[in-house]
């Protein structure tokens, strides 16, 4: 990567590589959100650059979707079997030690959460990708992270790649006061919870004070609301277009797997 590169947003191609990995080991961070570690010598070469990076994971049901993953080319149109496939951030990757945590909500719904609410030591998962990464340098005065729990794995990773000058303004929806993680992080962060049902991101986001310097703001959850926020962030606090970037994990009509 040149050094032009390395001062600016930029995006990374990666080879879509699919892997057969095993679960090492399962960590419940909280009541609703489960650290599943998986490896296996398949993982050598992984990569994963950019903090809110997705995977592939795959989740065959049927006896053909099962026989298929030998041999699954992911993005081919052949007509073949397909399983149900969902996106989730790399939360760590140890080259070492050949390990990738994937942290899921467990919200009862989806072929995402529910295996991995009934997942254990041993279980196979089949992954792919990343397929690219969107790079975004430690270049900025002040960061603000806006999402939900699917956003906290991203979140998180963004927190802990910062160097110490950096402010940090994390504003993040849970169901309940349970459900909040610590976030370290070399960088000074302020994190606002906002209990849903009780608060309003909105209006949270409505009232933030903005810091002066430049500033990158990312935006993660449901995407009807992610749009919201953005407009918020571009038409009432005036922050530059091309340093926000907006998402949607999950659609309010379907499930909250990412």
């Amino acid at each position: 990567m040149n050094e032009v590169n390395q001062q600016r947003i930029h995006r990374v191609s990666h080879p879509i590589v699919r892997r057969h990995l095993e679960v090492l080991r399962i960590t419940d961070l909280t009541p609703r959100m489960r650290r599943i570690t998986l490896g296996g010598p398949e993982l050598a070469g992984f990569v994963s650059v950019g903090t809110d990076d997705h995977v592939k994971l795959l989740f065959p049901q049927t006896a053909a979707e099962h026989e298929a993953m030998k041999t699954l080319v992911i993005g081919a149109k052949d007509g073949g079997p397909m399983p149900a496939m969902r996106d989730y951030t790399p939360r760590r990757y140890d080259p070492d030690s050949l390990e990738l945590d994937i942290d899921f909500v467990l919200h009862g719904d989806g072929p995402a959460s529910t295996w991995a609410e009934q997942a254990r030591v041993g279980q196979a998962l089949y992954i792919a990708g990343p397929r690219g990464s969107m790079v975004v340098p430690d270049i900025f005065d002040s960061y603000l992270l806006i999402g939900d729990e699917t956003a906290l794995p991203a979140i998180a990773r963004r927190l802990e790649g910062l160097t110490g000058q950096r402010r940090v303004h994390a504003v993040i929806e849970i169901a309940n006061a349970a459900e909040r993680q610590a976030l370290p992080s070399p960088a000074q962060v302020e994190v606002t919870w906002v209990i849903r049902g009780e608060q309003n991101l909105l209006e949270t986001v409505r009232q933030l004070t903005i810091p002066a310097g430049s500033l990158y703001a990312w935006i993660a959850t449901e995407t009807k609301l992610s749009r919201q926020l953005r407009r918020v962030l571009l038409d009432e606090h005036g922050l530059d277009e091309q340093y926000v970037k907006a998402v949607g994990y999950w659609r309010l009509d379907s499930t909250l797997d990412e």
